[in-house]
């Protein structure tokens, strides 16, 4: 326990979480890989993808996704005041949020098929009964989650990054053994799979993911470094903390509600949509994790501390690096990406049930959720920067708006036109709301953390576009007339297209953009 229990600074913590965010991501395509190969678009797949809905919405309302950021600063300064009331406090909100959970996935588990109805409105009636099934094997992992988060804050305050790190990558590995040993377990005890284990094993991988790498290995950390829990249901700071948690309950912004809503609105749209859209999503998502999500999550707790201190100008400068070094490396990549859509996805899911007709389906939603994932990473670091100064309450407020006013257009505008226009009101929706959300930190706060953003962005787009249109053109090509299995030409289309996107994009950053290219030459030059 020595190495998951040890202390972490800023700059091994975000090395920490890169490398997990990595290794997570990695394992979550090769998760969605099994899934493709064996379910194609379509079917079962929906339905597996389309169970997540409540369960996460669930997870939402009790802001299991954001309890480090309510809970830090709190339980941060009640420990430097009084340790034993900072245990009652952290007692009482464990307490709350265990007893929550336990209701509302109570009530999900009894309401399973209305609410599948709901979720689904373009299923059919079987696939309603067997969607409610998944729900009810997949809503149990909300208590597990929720609990967890209220470990994972504490870890998070000791500075302890080694176990909520790996609490991802036990979650995946969960998910792919449960899919794969299922139906091996009940072909070994003489059950045939045509009664039908589907996605089955996958759902029971979800809760038993949820479980051990959430719950579990937080909770024995937690323990080993001292953990004081009891049965305290009242607390005076419990008020402070619902004001601050209130916000994110109940403000169901677009950036929450984006990937329900490719599955509500994708189901309405035909046959594999909610499958073809999640895997767009997947590629999409994978730049903005990699690039944002670890910075993101190991910067907060320094920056609630330079706000403590009063040292705006230093938050105002690691802001500023943080959207900068975001934004720099971020822009190339989803070019390239988008330029390659065709072989990414190629290499990644098709075989199996995911044939070469579902991979050209998923390729121009993949570009189109490519194209605003620069603003994903502007709101990952921005939306922090928000909660350190306590302001939970505009996000939550601006995004509501959004969600609302994107309602209709889904049902009456992108649903009767398609796939497409389904993830192109995703990205839209999204860059707006970011957008809006940059105005009015500007409006309060001063342009002080962006300034030369977007000059910086504009230089980076010049510097891509050459080299994003010689890998489009290079990548087609290379699929089109290598005589080659497809495997073999989409691996030889992505070196190609890598390569020719690189031997163009250097040179240009080097002249015009030079900022873009240093955080990666200052590593180069300390490395030995």
């Amino acid at each position: 326990m020595g190495l998951l229990s040890s202390r972490q600074h800023m700059g091994a913590a975000a090395l920490i979480l890169a490398a997990s965010t990595i290794l997570s991501r990695l394992m979550g395509l090769i998760r969605d890989k099994v899934i493709s190969w064996q379910f194609g678009a379509g079917g079962e797949a929906d339905m597996y993808f389309a169970a997540f809905v409540v369960p996460d919405i669930i997870n939402y309302l009790l802001a299991g996704g954001f309890m480090s950021i309510t809970i830090i600063p709190l339980l941060s300064r009640r420990f430097q005041e009084d340790e034993a009331d900072a245990w009652r406090f952290f007692s009482c909100v464990f307490c709350w949020a265990l007893t929550a959970s336990l209701l509302l996935t109570g009530a999900g588990i009894l309401a399973a098929e209305p609410l599948a109805r709901l979720v689904a409105p373009g299923f059919s009636p079987e696939q309603w009964q067997r969607l409610a099934f998944f729900m009810r094997i997949i809503l149990p992992a909300q208590v597990f989650f929720l609990c967890g988060a209220c470990l994972t804050a504490l870890l998070f305050l000791r500075r302890q990054f080694s176990v909520p790190a790996l609490a991802p990558l036990v979650y995946n590995g969960c998910i792919i053994a449960g899919g794969l040993l299922l139906p091996l377990l009940g072909t070994r005890l003489g059950i045939s799979q045509g009664n039908g284990y589907g996605m089955t094993g996958y759902c029971l991988g979800v809760t038993v993911g949820a479980a051990l790498g959430t719950f579990a290995l937080p909770l024995r950390v937690a323990a080993a470094g001292g953990l004081h829990l009891r049965p305290v249901w009242r607390h005076r700071l419990m008020g402070r903390f619902l004001i601050t948690a209130l916000p994110l309950m109940l403000g169901q912004t677009i950036i929450m509600l984006d990937e329900q809503f490719l599955r509500v609105f994708g189901s309405l749209a035909g046959d594999g949509v909610v499958s073809l859209l999640n895997y767009a999503r997947r590629i999409a998502q994978v730049p903005v994790g990699l690039m944002g999500q670890a910075a993101a999550v190991a910067s907060y707790p320094f920056l609630v501390s330079l706000l403590t201190k009063g040292d705006t100008e230093r938050f105002d400068q690691t802001l500023r690096t943080a959207l900068r070094a975001g934004l720099g490396l971020i822009i190339p990549c989803a070019l390239w990406m988008m330029a390659a859509a065709w072989p990414i996805l190629g290499v990644i899911f098709q075989g199996g049930r995911f044939g070469a007709a579902e991979t050209m389906a998923a390729v121009p939603l993949t570009r189109i959720m490519l194209a605003s994932t620069p603003l994903w990473i502007v709101y990952m670091v921005l939306v922090r920067a928000y909660y350190a100064h306590g302001d939970t309450l505009t996000p939550a407020v601006t995004g509501t708006i959004m969600t609302l006013a994107c309602l209709p257009l889904y049902y009456y505008w992108a649903v009767p036109l398609g796939a497409w226009a389904i993830a192109a009101l995703s990205s839209a929706s999204v860059s707006l709301y970011v957008l809006w959300l940059v105005g009015l930190w500007i409006r309060r706060h001063g342009d002080g953390a962006f300034a030369g953003l977007c000059g910086l962005g504009l230089r980076a787009l010049a510097c891509s576009l050459p080299g994003a249109g010689a890998a489009w053109w290079l990548a087609g090509y290379s699929l089109a007339h290598l005589p080659l299995p497809p495997i073999a030409a989409a691996c030889a289309a992505l070196a190609v297209s890598g390569l020719a996107f690189a031997l163009l994009f250097l040179p240009l950053a080097w002249w015009l953009a030079p900022s873009i290219l240093e955080p990666v030459l200052r590593r180069l030059r300390r490395s030995p």
